[in-house]
């Protein structure tokens, strides 16, 4: 057995992805503290809250350590013989009388851990013969379990757009804006994906990454060729005016829109090279091959990224793309309710225009069928004038030149191999 695989063994089972969240928001971490932590960047540690990928080897054990909650104190165990029965025996006190008694807490309440495998267990002794009868529960109790948080509510479609809006729609514009050059391109892009997820907003609420389906909306309807159509779309805008930062804007323009899409997601976004590939809808050969192509497109153009490791040139670009984002004057995306009222309204007025236009479909043929006639009739030839006597047809009488013609031609005899003239001999 090699030693990632004992590792691997020796750390104890994950717990579900959404309870590694709970368990996150429990300790009060953020995503970038466990990130610094493990040695990985934010998007993978949210990958693995959502259950896309998983941690392995050395990180899966500091994962575990970290999100591991706190052992619930145990009582001191108390051997049964050491334990004396009473005499006096204690007055009879009704069940809902000593659940009122008990303060709340008395009770621990258990510890939300991960479910271990489940273990073989040993044969159950004999019950005794008079069992103690346990106080039944409280019928108005309050359990939970331990999936639910205690605090856990119910949140509308409404608030979850909302805060899903809020929390990526201005780090998407930068994206966008790296990808397309133009800051207005990569705001309406930006609020186009918006509307289209909440018009879908039961397929994207249920979804792995909610995030990453409207990054791929955005980034698809901001690299479509027909914007170049569009007189306001044509040219990029201004670069930056510092020389690092204009380099590297440049050199990412210049790049095919495919290349530069997988490096913005792979070194910008953080992203690994399988959900790369997927949400760029190629392999992962293909993906990489296009990551190394445009690295080394960057690299001709920033000279400190050429002597870099692929470790460290992963680092720098991620760091210089994030300063070029930050940097960058970008519109700020309208607030969400104004794009929630907007996708509705756009999605109103195309639906009503659908009605209309079957509408008028069904009344002009209605109108053809009642106008059409229900038989054919050949039209009526338009009159001519006839005037005169008709031209006498058949054989015209010869004339005197014709009978002098003729009466030569049979008087005459032909010479020639035409015609055999008869000899006596």
């Amino acid at each position: 057995m090699t030693r990632s695989t004992t590792d691997e063994a020796a750390v104890p089972p994950l717990p579900s992805p959404k309870e590694r969240r709970r368990l996150r928001k429990a300790k009060s971490l953020s995503e970038e503290e466990v990130a610094a932590a493990v040695g990985v960047t934010r998007a993978t540690v949210r990958s693995w809250e959502t259950g896309r990928t998983s941690p392995r080897g050395r990180k899966r054990a500091l994962y575990a350590k970290l999100i591991a909650p706190e052992p619930a104190v145990k009582p001191p165990a108390v051997k049964p013989s050491a334990v004396k029965p009473s005499v006096v025996k204690p007055p009879a006190v009704a069940p809902e009388a000593a659940a009122a008694a008990v303060p709340e807490a008395a009770v621990p309440e258990a510890p939300d851990l991960p479910v271990a495998p489940p273990v073989p267990e040993a044969p159950p002794a004999a019950p005794p013969a008079d069992p103690p009868s346990a106080p039944a529960p409280a019928p108005n109790s309050d359990t939970r379990s331990g999936a639910e948080a205690p605090d856990e509510r119910r949140v509308s479609p409404a608030e979850a757009f909302d805060e899903l809006y809020a929390r990526t729609a201005p780090g998407l514009v930068r994206q966008t804006y790296l990808l397309t050059g133009r800051r207005a391109l990569a705001r309406e892009s930006v609020e186009r994906a918006f509307e289209l997820a909440w018009q879908r907003w039961p397929e994207v609420a249920v979804d792995r990454d909610p995030a990453g389906w409207v990054r791929a909306a955005a980034y698809e309807y901001a690299m479509s060729p027909w914007h170049r159509l569009r007189r306001t779309h044509r040219q990029p805008d201004a670069p930056p005016t510092e020389p690092g930062k204009r380099a590297l804007f440049d050199a990412l323009l210049d790049l095919p829109p495919a290349y530069r899409r997988t490096l913005l997601l792979y070194d910008g976004v953080g992203l690994d090279l399988p959900e790369t590939a997927a949400e760029t809808e190629a392999s992962t050969p293909a993906a990489a091959g296009r990551l190394m192509t445009a690295r080394a497109a960057v690299a001709e153009r920033l000279p400190e990224l050429a002597d870099a490791a692929p470790a460290e040139q992963s680092a720098l670009l991620h760091d210089r793309i994030g300063g070029l984002a930050r940097a960058e004057h970008v519109p700020v995306p309208r607030p969400g309710r104004a794009v929630r009222t907007g996708s509705e309204n756009k999605a109103r007025l195309w639906t009503r225009a659908a009605v209309a236009g079957v509408a008028l479909l069904i009344a002009v043929t209605g109108l053809t069928l009642h106008t059409a006639p229900t038989h054919y009739e050949q039209p009526i030839s338009p009159p001519e004038r006839v005037g005169g006597v008709p031209p006498r047809g058949g054989p015209q009488k010869l004339t005197a030149q014709d009978l002098k013609l003729q009466k030569s031609l049979s008087e005459q005899l032909a010479h020639g191999p035409e015609r055999l003239v008869p000899q006596l001999e």
